[in-house]
């Protein structure tokens, strides 16, 4: 079944933020522009993909668990540091998503290598996402829209330099995505004539060093 939908009033955009910048409000806001539509008419789920295996490639289920803790009204997400969404059950999870909600707006997030400059680099953008590719693995695309993280440099010997990425910049890229989507999600609840977005601090629920040591189902 393909999960493929044409969102027609969405022209193709590209938003990219640095980790070590003021990036979560203009991110939320970005986010929140994107979805604020469509979340009247359609399921928004979002599908954080990679593995707890991997330092580099654990931003997705990083993400999903920071968000999940924090109790979304809006969105729904697949992908955690329990439950992971990985090579060997994305297919699965993509027949899942299908079976189970009615033309869904999905956003995929994943980890992404790159150009030395680009470490640290989160990018918001249309289209899906190809996971896998950095490492040669032939993965189905997945995402109307999607958000990466560069982790590390890319072009050679990536099964390695993902082992080891540093845990630290991971963390930091995981806090900031999920503390945007988090705030656009609240931003989605409230009345009309309050929905512009404010820069008021709200507290982030972020896993514990337990959580964080557990294994993955992989």
């Amino acid at each position: 079944m393909s999960y493929k939908r044409s969102f027609s009033k969405e022209r193709t955009f590209q938003c990219q933020y640095h980790v070590d910048d003021e990036m979560v409000h203009p991110f939320a806001d970005q986010f929140f522009q994107k979805i604020k539509h469509l979340s009247l008419h359609t399921d928004i789920v979002i599908v954080c993909i990679g593995t707890d295996r991997s330092t580099g490639d654990s931003f997705g289920p990083l993400t999903g668990t920071m968000i999940t803790e924090n109790s979304p009204r809006s969105l729904d997400v697949y992908g955690t540091l329990h439950h992971p969404v990985h090579a060997l059950n994305l297919q699965e999870t993509i027949n899942h998503i299908m079976a189970e909600y009615r033309q869904p707006l999905i956003i995929a997030i994943d980890a992404s290598m790159g150009k030395p400059q680009n470490v640290g680099r989160i990018t918001f953008a249309s289209g899906p996402v190809s996971p896998g590719s950095a490492v040669n693995k032939q993965l189905p695309d997945i995402g109307h829209m999607h958000i990466t993280a560069t982790v590390n440099v890319g072009g050679m010997m990536e099964y390695f330099v993902l082992q080891n990425t540093r845990l630290n910049l991971v963390m930091k890229l995981a806090e900031r995505t999920s503390e945007a989507i988090l705030k656009a999600d609240r931003w989605l609840y409230q009345p009309p004539s309050t929905a512009t977005p404010s820069r008021r601090h709200h507290s982030i629920i972020h896993p514990s060093a337990q959580e964080l040591s557990a294994p993955s189902n992989e």
